[in-house]
């Protein structure tokens, strides 16, 4: 027993706090979770799923915990400037795993990036979890299971409420929904500022039959503190209803985070799902897609740039489960320095699944002799009936351009960014939300040319 221990004492000695501060369709599962998570353990490098990053390393520090739900004076609305602006979304926070409610007379909001939350479509909701007990019993972890993964493990049995996305039949959201997460580390009461804080995040997003959604998350810190943040998302997609899913990753070197996605496709469901990193320090994401009714289709798209010692770990797993659904995945990574990247990428064609469609592509650049990319895309097909391809390519800029753009006047670190920018920009280009594409152009750019270091306007990180 390792890194481990810590959590599991710490549950035992803060269980009745844990309860009293939660809802009960979350402590209904709480201990089960518990339960799954001391057996488990938290996986080794020789667990397939998680052979490229270290989770006992990184769970191993003594991080706090906001198990008394104190309150972390900040009002992002005041404070905030994200840097996805003018995208005409419906905005909401989320500080640290706690639903900001929004309180404030209309006469006293303030517009930046997104609208606040005006009149939604009847039936939809949007808020926290503990408001919501009917549709929360129904739906709360039953694609998330604890008895497979000991981080879903641990984030059940340790958060304490969620951001809870509901859209009824046949409902069509029209305005993309916006939910910033502020990490931030200092308590109203406190008399020190919290040197390191452990955050577990969960959401529960459901769509009815014939519902559509978009939805963007964007992921920033807003103290100069070590973050570790725990994720969980589950996403039940009803018979021909789509989902939009974007999620923007723009912290800092000392975060950590490690996030898992599980999604569920009905009959003729749509799904993009979309995962960005741009600025991090150990970043572990996990997908998990089931394709539960037939001509279901999903595109899955990740880009990330990298550089010094930062990590990322792309994994997803695309279960065809029933016949006639497609997949589409494309992955591309930019690495400098000693920056270190890995997709493990494997789709699951079960027994029956004939006229399954799928293609997995992950393409990689790195620009240093110190960087490292691991790339693992697998097929594992029981039907005969099937269309499925897959590849992987590791490479280094391309010498003949760059003595091209050279000749004609171009400066070498110039010529490499165009072709860097022109290499990620394929997967930009694939995102159906047009202005947070637009603007995705535009925060590569200033990536690669070292000019993203925070938010710009921020004013939570001066």
């Amino acid at each position: 027993m390792g890194a481990e221990q810590q959590y599991i004492d710490l549950y035992e000695q803060a269980r009745e706090m844990i309860f009293s501060h939660a809802p009960e369709a979350m402590n209904a599962v709480r201990d089960e979770a518990f339960g799954d998570f001391r057996r488990q353990g938290f996986p080794s490098k020789k667990v397939e799923r998680y052979k490229y990053t270290d989770m006992q390393k990184l769970f191993a520090p003594d991080y706090g915990v906001n198990l008394n739900r104190l309150e972390i004076p900040v009002d992002p609305y005041q404070t905030f400037r994200c840097d996805v602006p003018n995208l005409s979304t419906s905005l909401y926070f989320v500080v640290n795993d706690m639903f900001y409610r929004d309180d404030k007379p209309k006469g006293q909001r303030l517009r930046v990036g997104g609208q606040r939350p005006g009149i939604l479509p009847e039936g939809v909701v949007i808020g926290s979890m503990r408001d919501f007990p009917e549709l929360v019993n129904t739906y709360y972890a039953k694609l998330a299971k604890t008895s497979d993964d000991a981080v879903t493990a641990l984030n059940t049995m340790l958060a304490q409420d969620g951001l809870l996305v509901y859209v009824p039949r046949n409902v069509k959201v029209d305005r993309a929904i916006q939910v910033i997460n502020i990490l931030k580390a200092t308590p109203s009461n406190a008399q020190r500022q919290v040197p390191d804080l452990m955050v577990n995040r969960r959401v529960l997003i459901v769509l009815e039959e014939g519902a559509e959604l978009k939805m963007l998350f964007c992921d920033h810190a807003a103290d100069d503190k070590n973050f570790l943040a725990t994720q969980v998302i589950e996403a039940y997609v009803g018979e021909n209803a789509s989902l939009d899913l974007y999620c923007l990753e723009e912290t800092h070197y000392k975060n950590v985070r490690v996030s898992n996605v599980y999604i569920d496709q009905q009959a003729n469901s749509r799904v993009n799902h979309n995962v960005i990193t741009l600025h991090n320090g150990i970043t572990r994401n996990k997908l998990d897609l089931t394709f539960s009714g037939e001509g279901a289709e999903c595109q899955c798209y990740g880009c990330v740039i990298a550089d010094k010692q930062q990590h990322v770990d792309n994994n997803t797993l695309i279960t065809h489960h029933v016949p006639h659904c497609t997949s589409n995945e494309l992955y591309k990574y930019v690495l400098d320095e000693k920056a270190t990247g890995a997709f493990a990428g494997r789709v699951l064609v079960e027994h029956g699944a004939q006229k399954t469609s799928s293609q997995m592509t992950n393409q990689n650049l790195t620009a240093t002799k110190e960087a490292r990319m691991y790339t693992q895309p697998m097929l594992e097909i029981y039907a005969d009936d099937v269309k499925c391809a897959h590849g992987s390519t590791v490479g280094q800029l391309n010498d003949a351009a760059l003595f091209y753009m050279r000749q004609r006047g171009i400066s070498l670190q110039e010529a490499k960014l165009l072709l860097q920018n022109a290499f990620i920009n394929e997967v930009i280009d694939k995102m159906q939300l047009e202005p947070l594409r637009d603007r995705l152009h535009h925060l590569v750019e200033k990536r690669f040319r070292g000019e993203l270091n925070k938010c710009e306007g921020c004013k939570l990180c001066k």
